[in-house]
């Protein structure tokens, strides 16, 4: 099995504790500030921690319609959470899954950085096409920034 991995490092003046609890959030604001990527993402299964499955809803800037994710690691303490897509048209065809590894690090000034580890594990000897890759990585840096932008305006929730 092949496998093709991107990063996405994005730094916060945010606290680490303050960007992993707004990213656990992610399923409701997400559709809120980027409705043109997402749809929306609906809980099928579970209460939100390890194990809980998510259908995404892909809007019109994504050329993907659907996929679902299972919860695989939750880590207040250590600020990480993983998960994993395993069904879906974002697959391509060609991929068994695609895992994502987040791990927000804290910074001497007292922001932190946003790490995030995408593994596309592909069925065969394909992968996915370049142009996809870089479309996600910018994707998810500017989804990052819309959900900071969205915890700026709303910081009585965090």
């Amino acid at each position: 099995m092949t496998t093709v991995t991107i990063e996405i490092e994005v730094t916060s003046s945010f606290p680490a504790e303050t960007v992993f609890k707004v990213f656990n959030n992610f399923h409701t604001i997400a559709p809120k500030v980027n409705p043109q990527v997402f749809k929306s993402i609906e809980t099928i299964e579970g209460d939100g921690g390890v194990g809980t499955i998510r259908l995404f809803t892909f809007g019109d800037d994504v050329p993907f319609q659907t996929g679902k994710f299972k919860q695989d690691v939750i880590d207040a303490s250590n600020f990480t959470y993983n998960y994993t897509f395993f069904e879906g048209d974002n697959l391509m065809g060609i991929l068994d899954s695609i895992n994502h590894y987040v791990k927000i690090v804290p910074s001497a000034d007292g922001g932190c950085v946003f790490k995030q580890t995408v593994v596309y594990n592909c069925k065969g000897d394909e992968k996915p096409p370049t142009e996809v890759l870089n479309f996600e990585k910018e994707l998810y840096e500017k989804t990052y920034k819309a959900i900071e932008a969205y915890a700026v305006a709303h910081p009585e929730s965090y």
